[in-house]
């Protein structure tokens, strides 16, 4: 007989509410954050949605499927990705951000970005959540910016920058530095007064495909620090790189990953595949049902 341990699942699900600039996210049932890049480079669907009628068809997909977050990306982070500058950003971003808000008022809108003028800007066209790669290191007064805005601000890990993260990254222990990593600057954050903290561990960011399956090996850790963990799993080459297979063919893996990350306490799942990310949570949730029934 197969045994699941719901410990996590328990401590993963008590009452966990966040304040998305007055839109309640409750994580007691996992959330799926649907990716939207608007950019022209991004690994997996890169160029695939560059115009406005383009990102309101796959944002109204992303939301029939499930999703109860949009994350939008105006920047490609992928290994040795272009930064397009300031300015750049905003141009991409801007008109994307209002026309989806302009059609869906009341799903929660992420923005995707590590400049405090982005996000400054992000907010007042109606973002509700800042998603930042580089944790409030990029650039000096990123917290101080998601602080005044008074919205959720995801904390990821990355070792490096994009430019060159993957360029024999190296750590004594990855779980440890990562969690380290997430008590400093979680202290910070609540220092300079932001309220709602999300950590994400940065699968990919600056990790080997070892360091990657030690990482969720023991996501447990990162659960224990008593905030919502998000994982973005989805068709990264950890799973490419072990299966043999491109972005593309990935999406099975995804879903065995994305799984596993659940299991662990994760909360919300960063994915381009909504509607499977959401029959994972459904499924778990449903096994979790009759196991406590027992």
């Amino acid at each position: 007989m197969i045994k699941v341990n719901f410990h996590n699942f328990a401590k993963k699900n008590s009452l966990r509410v966040i304040n998305c600039n007055g839109k309640l996210l409750d994580l007691a049932v996992p959330a799926v954050m649907g990716i939207l890049n608007i950019t022209p480079d991004s690994f997996f669907d890169g160029g695939s949605y560059l115009t406005t009628g383009s990102q309101l068809k796959q944002v109204e997909r992303m939301l029939d499927e499930g999703a109860r977050i949009i994350d939008i990306g105006a920047v490609s982070t992928r290994p040795g990705a272009v930064e397009p500058g300031h300015k750049g950003e905003l141009e991409r971003l801007l008109p994307s951000l209002k026309a989806i808000r302009r059609n869906f008022p009341s799903v929660i809108l992420s923005v995707d970005t590590y400049r405090p003028l982005i996000a400054r800007a992000a907010v007042e066209e109606g973002a509700d959540m800042i998603n930042d790669v580089y944790g409030g290191r990029f650039e000096t007064g990123m917290m101080e910016m998601v602080a005044s805005l008074n919205v959720p601000y995801i904390i990821m890990h990355m070792k490096g920058n994009p430019q060159n993260m993957q360029e024999n990254p190296s750590y004594s222990d990855v779980v440890a530095e990562v969690c380290y990593f997430f008590e400093k600057q979680t202290a910070e954050a609540r220092q300079k007064g932001i309220k709602g903290i999300i950590l994400d561990p940065g699968f990919g960011f600056g990790k080997s495909v070892e360091h990657n399956y030690r990482l969720l090996s023991g996501l447990e850790r990162l659960t224990s620090l008593e905030m919502p963990v998000l994982v973005g799993l989805s068709r990264k080459s950890m799973i490419c790189k072990v299966l043999a297979v491109s972005p593309g063919n990935a999406l099975n893996g995804t879903t065995v990953l994305q799984t596993i990350a659940l299991m662990k306490g994760a909360c919300i799942l960063r994915s381009h595949d909504v509607k499977e990310a959401v029959e994972t949570v459904d499924l778990l949730e449903t096994l979790k049902k009759y196991s406590n029934e027992q």
